[in-house]
């Protein structure tokens, strides 16, 4: 047992080494680093294998589309129009993040309004009460209600990365595949 553990301190060693000296050797070669003189500033893919990019080479930018087998210059444009189209968009992304902002400050309940109470992560945003939903008839009620396991609320409380929700949806299925 001890030897297969120095076996494995070892073989770990041996790899953490090899990819020491790949990344100084490729350091040294100046692999996988730019040099500033090209610089993508747009990608969007068209399709599986195919997309457009916007390259700034110099003072010149290129719009050039490519596939796995080519690369085609589609245009080439104005260094000024794209940093004019690029400090646009940057605006219109600082007015959406702060109208997302006041969105949520709109909806934070009221005595944390009162009490000046900054708003916290995990806090909830709305106090909103869902009707209740009627039964289908014939359907088995459960014998008791799916525990709902709270770990926390936030930003992702109620989407598909919030573990409370997978737990919940867990219990469910659970519950509906025992046999009885």
């Amino acid at each position: 047992m001890t030897w297969m553990i120095i076996r494995l301190v070892l073989s770990l060693a041996f790899v953490a080494g090899v990819l020491w000296f790949a990344a100084r050797v490729a350091k040294k070669r100046g692999l996988g680093m730019g040099n500033g003189l090209i610089e993508v500033v747009a990608r969007q893919r068209m399709g599986r294998s195919s997309t457009v990019s916007v390259l700034r080479v110099a003072d010149r930018v290129l719009v050039v589309g490519s596939t796995e087998e080519h690369v085609t210059l589609l245009a080439e444009m104005d260094a000024e129009i794209v940093d004019e189209v690029l400090a646009e968009a940057e605006e219109e992304r600082a007015t959406e993040q702060e109208a997302r902002r006041a969105a949520v400050a709109a909806r934070r309940p009221a005595r944390a309004l009162e009490a000046g109470d900054e708003l916290l992560d995990d806090a909830p945003t709305s106090q909103i009460p869902l009707p209740a939903l009627p039964g289908v008839p014939g359907a088995r009620r459960p014998r008791r209600p799916a525990p709902v396991a709270r770990h926390g609320g936030g930003l992702v409380a109620g989407s598909v990365f919030d573990r409370a929700a997978w737990t919940q949806v867990v219990e469910g299925l659970r519950e509906r595949t025992v046999r009885r």
